[in-house]
């Protein structure tokens, strides 16, 4: 059985559909047969102009058709944090290492830019690569005593209001423990992956990712203590939507999947115990990897000084 590496990208952008066909190229060339869904397919069969790619194409497998996601060894995936995010759910189950190449903005998630992926591809071909495991969350929303939707999370779940003009009430809680009510517009419940997304533009912590922990952020809380927290890892936060709320709220995961909320809904989250596995290319300190993705200012550093 030929090895099998499933490519995702956002294939209604130009420059993703070239990078798309270009590893197609890549993977043949080196023996290894190219996976995509069914739609990504199609869309890179009709944009296949040259051989190379046209004889490429013609040697992909479709996802589902022949080729189960437990025959997969790794998922390249070509785009933003969000194309990253959707290949995520695909492999959720087995876990399958993700290897990003950013086409997008910041990319915090990728591992290489577009120059590198002629590199990235025969790394991954040759498996050069290490596999990290960051944190994700399982998210449960229950009524009364009934439990009515189930999901995960890699970045953060985020409780927020639905109507613009509307605050939400709400009361959230640490290991079975109440520990604020206020009204706001919503609350960031985050991994340390996710400290860099939604948190982070909600004024929480960056967190390293070799930093085990749960993060809980309001956002725009009418209260005095709405302080972002860092919270153990093997903690249970919940955010109850209080039935004196004005309006209903939703459940948002990833910024992905949504579930709404009436009042009297609570939404439990906890450390999942099936992580996201990341590939690897370039072993830097995370440090490194904050100032060339947010282009940090560090002129007139020095560093430490050696005897």
């Amino acid at each position: 059985m030929s090895r099998k590496i499933l490519v995702v990208a956002h294939t209604g952008r130009p420059d993703a559909v070239a990078a798309t066909l270009e590893t197609c190229e890549l993977l043949v060339s080196g023996g290894i047969t190219p996976v995509l869904t069914a739609d990504e397919l199609a869309d890179i069969r009709a944009q296949a102009t040259t051989p190379g790619h046209a004889a490429a194409v013609a040697a992909a497998a479709e996802l589902g058709s022949g080729v189960s996601a437990e025959d997969l060894e790794l998922v390249m995936v070509l785009g933003g944090d969000g194309t990253i995010l959707r290949a995520a759910e695909i492999v959720r189950e087995q876990a399958t290492p993700l290897m990003g190449i950013n086409l997008g903005h910041v990319g915090f998630l990728a591992e290489s830019e577009r120059e590198g992926l002629r590199e990235a591809v025969q790394r991954a071909a040759s498996k050069d690569y290490l596999v990290k495991e960051r944190l994700a969350i399982d998210v449960t929303v229950r009524v009364g005593d009934e439990v009515v939707y189930r999901t995960w999370a890699l970045n953060e779940a985020t409780v927020e209001k639905s109507a613009r003009e509307r605050m939400l009430e709400v009361v959230v809680e640490v290991d079975s423990r109440p520990l604020s009510s206020f009204g706001c517009d919503g609350v960031v419940m985050a991994t340390p992956t996710g400290s860099t997304a939604y948190a982070f533009s909600a004024g929480g912590p960056v967190v390293w990712p070799s930093v085990q922990a749960l993060l809980m952020v309001p956002l725009s809380a009418h209260a005095l203590f709405a302080r972002p927290l860092v919270i153990n890892p093997d903690s249970l936060l919940a955010v109850e939507v209080l039935r004196r709320s004005a309006g209903a709220g939703v459940l948002w995961c990833d910024g992905r999947r949504s579930y709404e909320l009436a009042p009297g809904s609570r939404v439990e989250v906890s450390r999942s115990a099936t992580p996201v596995r990341l590939a690897r290319l370039h072993q830097g300190p995370f440090t490194d990897r904050l100032v060339k993705k947010f282009s940090l200012p560090v002129d007139g550093w020095r560093g430490p000084a050696h005897s």
